[in-house]
């Protein structure tokens, strides 16, 4: 009975994912909205919306930096490389089809924190592989110490330096050997440090100024900030344990599998090399705060939103364990808006009020969001539209569902 109901368990899935649609590589068919039950009056509504609302900020993405408050920060001039962004530029996929789209989504522009829930997913693959045995695992045991590859230090005089390491320690402070990989996940770590030449304390601080170094440390897991600093800690332990490029993880993985394209980029800063079994590896950013980060078209946004709508299934083979999804999708007690970077949730239904509890969203500044809604087999995936009008646009498009 056993066999016989795990045969019927395989066929019904198998059955179910030969009725889905998978987009094969350099090519996704479209439908007329009205073909699928749509609205097309609310679908071209929502569209006009998206391009009626592009962002205010400046299309150079260095000059809208220090525009901004980032540029302000203690240590806030970007590290890694920016580009000018291109125009409001968005996707609708509607079970599974292409039902509208805007702008420019061939256009690789950069995805600012949306970078986070690639990140999550290469932790996600090493849990799967044994390389983290879990991820409430306290992280320091899993961590060599790292040697930077540093070229300007090879013709210094040594004398000067005698004293000091050639190496640095993730983990060798007492706050710091208490943190666990979800801690670094769920932005609950208040890991204490610099990286890169970014201390922890000067990204988006708050209170006196006096105090940013000195406060006591949170207990990890406590309390939540979201900090760029420590996400790129997280980068770098994930790189030791993998020992290669998180990129070439990525691609291999994941980015292949679903038939992304080959212009995504994945980059670090121009200082964050190391040297790692005899081979020179930069470690990637977790966001573009600094610069730096996921360079990827919205086609190639979609195809990864819509493996998460899938539960991490792409056409029959299971590239994310579903646990793994439900992980990052499970709220964060000190931020129960929060799953594991960078999954948004919705369960209070802020982030989108129109939108089913179960909603998620991939959410980087800029603003770029990947809306996935279960309920509805829905992706969006809108680039440069003020934070505050992404709600809207998903309204609209909701609309168009109860034709």
């Amino acid at each position: 009975m056993k066999i016989l109901g795990l045969l019927l368990t395989t066929l019904l899935a198998f059955s179910l994912h030969a009725q889905t649609y998978f987009p094969e590589k350099n090519s996704w068919l479209s439908k007329n909205p009205g073909d699928l039950g749509l609205d097309e009056g609310k679908i071209a509504e929502a569209i006009a919306f998206a391009i009626g609302h592009e962002t205010e900020q400046n299309a150079n993405l260095k000059i809208a930096h220090y525009e901004s408050a980032f540029g302000r920060e203690p240590f806030g001039y970007p590290v890694g490389p920016m580009k000018t962004r291109g125009p409001a530029t968005g996707l609708i996929i509607y079970k599974g089809y292409v039902v509208g789209h805007w702008g420019d989504p061939g256009r690789v522009d950069l995805t600012f924190s949306v970078a986070k829930s690639f990140l999550s997913t290469t932790a996600g693959l090493a849990v799967a592989e044994g390389l983290i045995q879990d991820e409430k695992d306290l992280v320091y045991p899993y961590m060599a110490p790292i040697y930077p590859y540093d070229p300007l230090r090879a013709g210094m005089n040594k004398a000067d330096h005698l004293y000091e390491d050639d190496v640095f320690e993730l983990f060798d402070t007492d706050h710091n050997r208490k943190i666990r990989w979800d801690d670094l996940l769920r932005q609950t770590s208040d890991w204490e440090g610099s990286l890169w030449g970014k201390p922890d304390w000067a990204d988006r601080p708050s209170g006196e100024a006096k105090e940013w170094r000195t406060r006591a440390r949170n207990v990890p897991g406590t309390v939540y900030e979201y900090n760029d600093t420590r996400v790129n800690v997280l980068a770098l332990a994930l790189l030791n344990i993998w020992r290669k490029p998180l990129p070439v993880v990525l691609k291999e993985k994941i980015m292949d599998p679903i038939g992304a394209s080959d212009s995504w980029r994945w980059t670090g800063y121009e200082n964050s090399f190391v040297i790692l079994d005899g081979q020179i590896m930069q470690s990637i950013s977790g966001g573009s705060h600094w610069g730096g980060g996921m360079m990827i078209s919205a086609w190639d946004q979609a195809r990864f939103g819509y493996l998460t709508l899938r539960n991490g299934n792409w056409n029959g083979r299971q590239l994310i364990n579903p646990s793994w999804i439900e992980k990052c999708r499970t709220p964060t007690p000190a931020q129960p808006g929060y799953g594991m970077m960078n999954y948004f949730l919705n369960h209070d239904q802020k982030e989108v009020p129109a939108a089913p509890k179960t909603a998620f969203l991939h959410i980087g500044a800029g603003t770029n969001m990947i809306y996935v809604d279960q309920e509805n087999d829905l992706v969006i995936v809108a680039r440069w539209i003020p934070n505050g009008d992404k709600a809207e646009l998903v309204r609209l498009v909701l609309e168009s569902l109860s034709k």
